[in-house]
């Protein structure tokens, strides 16, 4: 593998994820308008990676993102505790009494169910990860003393602001002037770029942050919407015929990006909101095509997060130095487990990880 990956012992974080961490409050088998009660979680889209590396596969991870400073912002923070993930790279910003200024983030997320399909609902304006500015953070301090062996960050913080944007680049550029590895997940979100310029600005920003990664990852759609590459066929069930235009895609965008040295794509075909095919496929340099093993009819409980634990599995085994071929393996499995629990997090094992991707089945352990 041509990933070049800084030895464990010079380094304090395995993985640090930079991202909005925001509060789910979920209605469970409900609707969120006519709920009267909800389950309250903690997700972000680059934060639910550091925290499934930390908890499912037992590595060290932090998070930079930022907070308002308020009982809201530490009830996030104790969930962050919980997960195991580092907290003392929190930004924490003073709250000015009515959220007028500085704010956290609220995610309503109906999980569906049949026919219903999944529903979010976000309450981000004005947030204080969204108001992050270049020079806030310093990333010197982080991969240059603390060390980090890999960033993981993605489209959705890339989407909250200008600011972000920068912010983001900045890290990034930090990170791999000391040797981190970078990983980044599109996750476009159309609600996000809609009053920002749509897909045309989620491209020009998302291009010019390509050229600074070394994992690249996402779905068809990520990588349509957000980098232009076109896969013919993408509503239809994934034939033969599919997966070579995915192959296609894939080998379009590292001649596009040759920093590229690995490119990961989940594959979903919905049937139902409780009923998806699902699997993977990645590329490497060294390595070329390896495809997971690809689960028809998987029975999903809450879809929210399938994508992010497909990124920590994948991540898990490059880290370990295992073949593509079993760290995509991984990613697909520990995305299908995550699916079959409620919240955006994973509450899986790394035993249940491996046993699933070797071929394990659900019967009963005892």
């Amino acid at each position: 593998m041509t990933l070049s990956i800084r030895p464990a012992s010079e380094c304090r974080y395995d993985i640090v994820s930079l991202g909005e961490v925001m509060l789910r409050l979920d209605p469970g088998e409900g609707r969120i308008r006519t709920t009267r009660n909800f389950k309250v979680w903690e997700g972000g889209g680059e934060y639910n990676v550091a925290r499934g590396l930390r908890r499912a596969f037992g590595l060290r991870a932090g998070v930079v993102t930022a907070l308002a400073d308020n009982p809201v912002g530490h009830l996030v923070e104790d969930f962050i505790l919980t997960g195991g993930v580092d907290t003392s790279l929190i930004k924490w910003a003073e709250f000015d009494g009515i959220g007028r200024e500085v704010r956290n983030g609220l995610n309503f997320t109906e999980r569906g169910f049949g026919v219903r399909g999944a529903v979010g609902v976000s309450d981000r304006g004005h947030t204080a990860a969204s108001q992050l500015e270049p020079g806030d953070i310093d990333f010197e301090h982080i991969f240059g003393e603390l060390g980090v062996r890999w960033l993981h960050t993605g489209g959705i913080f890339a989407a909250l602001s200008e600011s972000t944007a920068e912010v983001l680049i900045e890290a990034v550029t930090a990170a791999k002037k000391h040797g981190t590895v970078v990983s980044y997940d599109l996750n476009y979100r159309p609600s996000l770029w809609k009053s920002i310029g749509g897909q045309a600005k989620a491209q020009e920003v998302n291009k010019r942050i390509a050229e600074h990664i070394d994992v690249m990852i996402g779905n068809e759609e990520d990588f349509t919407a957000s980098l232009g590459f076109e896969v013919p066929g993408v509503d239809e069930n994934l034939s033969d015929l599919d997966i070579a235009s995915f192959k296609s895609m894939i080998a379009t965008a590292s001649e596009a990006f040759p920093n590229f040295q690995v490119i990961g794509n989940t594959l979903r075909t919905v049937h139902t909101a409780s009923d998806n095919d699902w699997g993977a496929i990645a590329w490497s340099k060294d390595e070329g095509f390896a495809q997971a093993t690809h689960r028809e009819h998987l029975e999903i409980l809450d879809r929210v997060g399938g994508g992010d634990s497909f990124a920590s599995g994948l991540i898990f085994g490059l880290l370990s130095g295992e073949p593509l071929s079993t760290a995509v393996e991984y990613g697909a499995a520990h995305g299908a487990l995550a699916m079959t629990t409620p919240g955006d997090t994973s509450m899986v094992t790394k035993a249940e990880v491996v046993k699933l991707a070797g071929g394990g089945s659900a019967r009963v352990d005892r």
